[in-house]
């Protein structure tokens, strides 16, 4: 009878306000739209895109239009009859010039380094998207751990204090001493005290969560009762090893890198290449000197060739330059590869570790249960003292918590297995979701 009661009540505890309670997929949703540090980012992406559109303008006609006005004033003399002469006059001129590129290797090569430059932009701006679903993910489990915690430390006061009542009455017909009452007072008066501890921190985790979303929810969904969690797909870590080598977003953007530099080779070898544009130009010029204006008008089209013929080895230091830099690049998409197969092997052994926790954690319980009630016996037919209640149902809640804890942590590690492989999604936040129900 008692151990439905104490389920119940703590069932109760744990589901409090769910019915209203807030999702994780509706925390990285609000997310999406509150977070600064996701803002920013995408802010970076869309000035990435701008990038093609500048280095498409290099291939098209450049127009310009210049304009000026001068009022020449001064005397001279003749040398002949050795009077001095007025020279002032007005001029006025307006140029129309349009310029076409017919052949420059190195604005072609440019505007293929641009599309390539936003493709990079677009990979790290899923790359904060991933950031942004783990951040959530923690901040979210944080505050359900929290929550967790004070559901459980209201059901073990509860206990405590049938407990205590029991001592209390037991020493009234003479059957338990003084000190068992003490005892459940004092175990009592500490839980009181946890539960203050575990009511700042719930407002604290609260917070956090809110700096992400803009919403502090009172409550949010939890694992449903008797969840089982998955093991990862595949199950062998050098699968995922191999998904993180090729699929990491930071490898992907680091391949971008390398093929961005090897065209910054080429770009810095055309420095030594001529190029040939098309010119065409219209001037208007109007000047009047004393009474006599006049004015002209030319226009001109033509091919211009400008040939480089030596530039103080400038052309050959930026090819050297780049040469050297691709290699760098190469370099650095080595090490990603390191570090995102590095991530995916630690990522997988914590997911493993974590469903063995589990494991290990659930059997705890069964086991602190069954001592709980045997404690519970032993003391009513007087061969187990008060303390030694309190202590099987300290550990039988303690136990639930870490519990809890535990299948948190290897959600959360799944989530960043997934991440080190470049395959996280929101819809891996939807099948978690789905798991947060009422208990």
């Amino acid at each position: 009878m008692r151990k439905t009661q104490l389920s119940a009540l703590l069932s109760l505890a744990l589901v409090s306000s769910a019915a209203s309670s807030a999702d994780l997929l509706q925390a990285y949703r609000d997310a999406m739209v509150y977070d600064s540090q996701f803002a920013s980012a995408k802010l970076q992406r869309d000035a990435g895109r701008e990038r093609q559109v500048q280095g498409r303008a290099a291939l098209l006609p450049q127009a310009g239009f210049n304009a000026s006005v001068a009022k020449i004033m001064g005397d001279t003399t003749n040398p002949l009859t050795r009077q001095p002469t007025s020279l002032d006059y007005t001029d006025q001129k307006y140029v129309l010039q349009l310029k076409q590129p017919l052949y420059n290797l190195g604005s072609f090569i440019a505007y293929d380094q641009s599309k390539l430059q936003v493709a990079v932009s677009e990979v790290q701006f899923e790359q904060s998207k991933i950031d942004l679903a783990l951040r959530v993910a923690q901040a979210y489990f944080d505050m359900l751990a929290a929550q967790d915690a004070i559901a459980f430390i209201q059901a073990q006061k509860i206990a405590i204090a049938e407990q205590l009542a029991s001592a209390q009455r037991n020493f009234e017909v003479g059957t338990a001493t003084i000190t068992d009452t003490h005892e459940a007072q004092a175990r009592f008066d500490l839980t009181q005290a946890q539960e203050i501890a575990a009511l700042n921190d719930l407002q604290v985790k609260r917070h956090q969560l809110a700096l992400l979303t803009g919403q502090a929810p009172e409550a949010l969904r939890g694992l449903a009762a008797g969840l089982t969690l998955s093991p990862p797909e595949p199950s062998n870590a050098e699968q995922w090893v191999t998904h993180a080598e090729s699929g990491n977003i930071g490898v992907v953007a680091q391949a971008l890198a390398v093929e961005i530099a090897k065209l910054d080779i080429r770009r810095a070898s055309a420095g030594h290449l001529p190029t040939v544009d098309a010119v065409a130009s219209y001037t208007d010029a109007k000047s009047a000197f004393g009474s006599i204006p006049t004015a002209s008008s030319i226009s001109s089209i033509g091919v211009q060739l400008n040939i480089p013929i030596f530039t103080g080895y400038a052309t050959t230091s930026q090819v050297t330059q780049a040469v050297t830099l691709e290699e760098k690049a190469r370099a650095d998409l080595d090490s990603a590869r390191r570090n995102a197969a590095q991530g995916a092997r630690t990522a997988y052994l914590g997911v493993q570790s974590g469903l063995s926790q589990v494991r290990a954690l659930e059997a705890a319980e069964r086991s602190s249960l069954m001592a709980l009630e045997a404690n519970k016996l032993g003391y009513e037919v007087g061969v187990r003292i008060n303390i030694d209640v309190l202590n099987a149902q300290q550990q039988l809640y303690s136990t639930r918590r870490d519990l809890a804890k535990a299948r948190y942590d290897t959600l959360l590690a799944g989530l960043k297995l997934k991440a080190a492989s470049g395959a996280l999604s929101e819809a891996d936040l939807v099948e978690i979701n789905t798991l947060l129900e009422a208990r």
